[in-house]
């Protein structure tokens, strides 16, 4: 049995989130086989799951927590019954790899163009002007060239934690990182070497939302349960990652000032792992209310619900979908000064690795929370449009709170089901909804 004041395998301890006292008794099966291949915060989730029992090596399982690397080496080989579940879709990649991610909502918003009209294709206006290199050099070439003294920034397409990134004014700089990466703008040239590694070339967004001088940017998390129809549910919790350092368009060397991800903050010589680079998605909201008042932040959230849509929408008929898989994506959204959510990338593996106290214990509820979306058990009806701190935006559309709607003059509004970065009260919410398990009583 788990003890609050126990230590788990990460470090941190669980001073505030009691042992599934919430969680509900289990109409289906009577134990879930599980195999995990992360140490961090889901691994403690999953072994704290009454019922649930960790399978090693080749064990046969009903849950998998794999990492991507797994998947691709073994998904196509594997035979999975009807109530087995895993942590990714088969080409999850189509909107989790930087390149395709812009290629299909570029593709989308064409299609939006040509059948809808230019008003609405202009509702994916959300993501900054990017190329891929080597394959779009001239197209970026043609583009840059526009735009003389504009910043850009150069990002491998398939690595994450900030590794390979930086920061150009000039088409020299470029020369330069062309000759490291030995690739050739004669593709003929290309053809008997290995294949070199893509890149995106992107506008850099030189405005950026400050707050204490600092660039910040948003960790969002959209659950998806199906594509066909899609099914995507928004997570309250999120937060904010800030750079270490002030910022500055002088200083465009400086990773420290230019790129948020806690795996380049920490090596700053003046990180402090206790005050640590981020705010809880409340702290956000509520300092941008107080701000900017609730209208403009009301706008700025129902634009950064139009991201998450429109992105699942622009990948809905090329990724595979399979009723064994789920997706719990991590959103990166920049602000700019005028309140413009800019989408930066989405993550397939989003880290659950906490970079403190508070951050353990929103991860530890994001993920009892994904665990009881997938619902392994069979405790809910699959009609449920909020559990625990997810609330479900899209089920084949969007879907609107059921206790609210606005009526002027004589129009009645309906409002979208979602609240990010409004309060998560998911205990008393898992209690409504969830009988408790055998054993337990009720606090």
């Amino acid at each position: 049995t788990f003890f609050p004041s126990q230590q788990n395998s990460i470090g941190y301890t669980l001073t505030s989130l009691p042992p599934n006292s919430d969680s509900p008794d289990r109409e289906g099966r009577s134990s879930v086989r599980y195999k995990c291949s992360m140490i961090n915060s889901i691994l403690d989730v999953l072994r704290q799951r009454p019922g649930w029992v960790e399978i090693k090596e080749d064990g046969e399982w009903d849950f998998n927590w794999c990492d991507v690397g797994w998947l691709r080496e073994n998904f196509d080989h594997s035979y999975m019954e009807e109530h087995v579940r895993i942590c990714h879709f088969r080409n999850h990649y189509e909107l989790t790899r930087k390149n395709l991610m812009v290629k299909n909502l570029k593709r989308y918003r064409k299609t939006l163009d040509r059948e809808v009209g230019r008003l609405e294709g202009a509702k994916c206006d959300f993501f900054p002007c990017t190329f891929e290199l080597p394959s779009e050099y001239h197209l970026f070439v043609e583009e840059f060239k526009r735009s003389p003294g504009s910043i850009w920034i150069m990002k491998p397409v398939a690595r994450s934690q900030g590794k390979g990134i930086f920061l150009f004014r000039k088409l020299k700089d470029i020369m330069e990182w062309k000759k490291v990466q030995r690739f050739s703008l004669n593709f003929e040239d290309q053809r008997d070497e290995a294949p070199v590694e893509s890149y995106v070339a992107q506008r850099y967004i030189e405005n950026p939302y400050l707050i204490g001088g600092r660039k910040f940017d948003l960790r969002v998390y959209v659950l998806v349960t199906s594509y066909l129809p899609l099914k995507a549910w928004l997570y309250r919790d999120g937060f904010a990652r800030f750079s270490n350092t002030r910022f500055s368009l002088s200083s465009i060397d400086d990773q420290y000032v230019h790129l948020t991800n806690v795996a380049v903050q920490k090596t700053a010589p003046d990180y402090d792992p206790e005050k640590g680079c981020k705010w809880q998605m409340q702290q956000l909201r509520r300092y941008l209310t107080a701000k900017h008042g609730s209208e403009a932040v009301e706008t700025l959230f129902k634009d950064i619900d139009n991201i998450f849509i429109r992105s699942l929408l622009s990948v809905q008929k090329v990724i595979i979908n399979d009723k064994h898989c789920f997706e719990l994506y991590g959103y990166d959204i920049l602000l700019d000064q005028h309140l413009k959510p800019w989408l930066i990338e989405v993550n397939a593996s989003p880290s659950l690795t906490a970079s403190s106290q508070e951050d353990y214990e929103m991860k530890y509820r994001l993920l009892e929370d994904t665990l009881n979306v997938v619902d392994m058990e069979g405790r809910l009806t699959g009609k449920e449009k909020r559990v625990g701190g997810y609330d479900l935006m899209w089920n084949d559309g969007p879907v609107y709170r059921e206790d609210v709607s606005l009526e002027t003059l004589g129009t009645t509004y309906q409002i979208a089901n979602t609240n990010l970065g409004c309060v998560n009260d998911r205990r008393k919410q898992l209690r409504q909804l969830l009988k408790p398990f055998p054993g337990h009583k009720r606090s």
